[in-house]
């Protein structure tokens, strides 16, 4: 009975068969489907508690800024949103190399699943970051290194999700998606050292520094917690977005499934 449990849990996708690597596992669409519908509950929990203690630190424990004032507080939405749209596409890069390269069944799921997500984020730190400008600079936009290369991240985003759409078929989209991908992972660095590469508007960077951070424990505390809050919203999101996937495709399969049969039932 107890060899018989095993083998139905390795054929289940519930743990690794004998030959099967770990990697091989989390390549399962079921073990991956069946394990997510356990944690994301948790993940949501966890979301919810984050972003409690994170907005009570910014907007009632963290104080203004002695130029900024009470400015400083679009901070703490505003560079969350910048760190994930760099981290969903860098995410989305390492997805497009598993599937040229190793042709991970995951891969283009996940791909397909990040772009929207971190579409959004681009957005929101574009315009929280206008919005941020206008009383620090005069002005919501200015052509400056940091801010352009942002938009090309956007702009990026935005043709990824069109060429998704452009392509019926799942395997062609998701090649020709990670060659764009990749291509655009080039913006990257350029977003990320653009403040040191230029004279540019914005200012550097102040938390991760090789001296350390310049932000004093504070603001550095609340944007901290903000930031896991993001995070954890955004793999919950992307975890979301998957499951979707895979049920779309599950249908599309069936689908097709069902067309050639009564294609074979009229033809007999």
């Amino acid at each position: 009975m107890r060899l018989r449990g095993r083998a139905l849990a390795a054929n289940s996708g519930l743990m690794p068969t004998t030959n099967a690597t770990f990697w091989t596992t989390l390549a399962n669409p079921g073990f991956f489907m069946r394990w997510s519908g356990l944690l994301l509950p948790w993940f949501a929990g966890a979301t919810a508690l984050a972003f409690a203690f994170g907005l009570f630190m910014a907007f009632f424990t963290a104080p203004a800024d002695y130029q900024q004032g009470e400015t400083i507080r679009i901070m703490y939405v505003h560079v969350p949103a910048a760190w994930l749209a760099l981290f969903l596409y860098a995410m989305m890069s390492a997805s497009a190399i598993g599937t040229l390269v190793w042709r991970h069944p995951l891969a283009d799921v996940s791909q397909k699943a990040a772009a929207p997500i971190g579409a959004a984020f681009t957005l929101v730190c574009l315009i929280t970051g206008a919005l941020w400008g206008k009383p620090m600079w005069g002005t919501y936009w200015v052509w400056d290194a940091r801010l352009t290369s942002v938009l090309v991240l956007f702009l990026v985003y935005a043709g990824i999700m069109a060429l998704w759409r452009a392509i019926d078929d799942p395997g062609r989209a998701a090649r020709a998606v990670s060659i764009l991908t990749l291509v655009g992972a080039l913006n990257l660095p350029i977003v990320k050292f653009s403040v040191d590469w230029w004279n540019t508007l914005h200012q550097p960077a102040s938390v991760f520094r090789m001296d350390g951070p310049t932000i004093h424990p504070t603001m550095l505390y609340p944007l901290l917690v903000m930031a896991l809050a993001f995070m954890l919203l955004a793999l919950m999101m992307h975890a979301y977005a998957m499951r979707t996937e895979l049920m779309r495709r599950r249908v599309r399969t069936l689908q097709i499934l069902e067309a050639e049969r009564l294609d074979r039932a009229a033809a007999a």
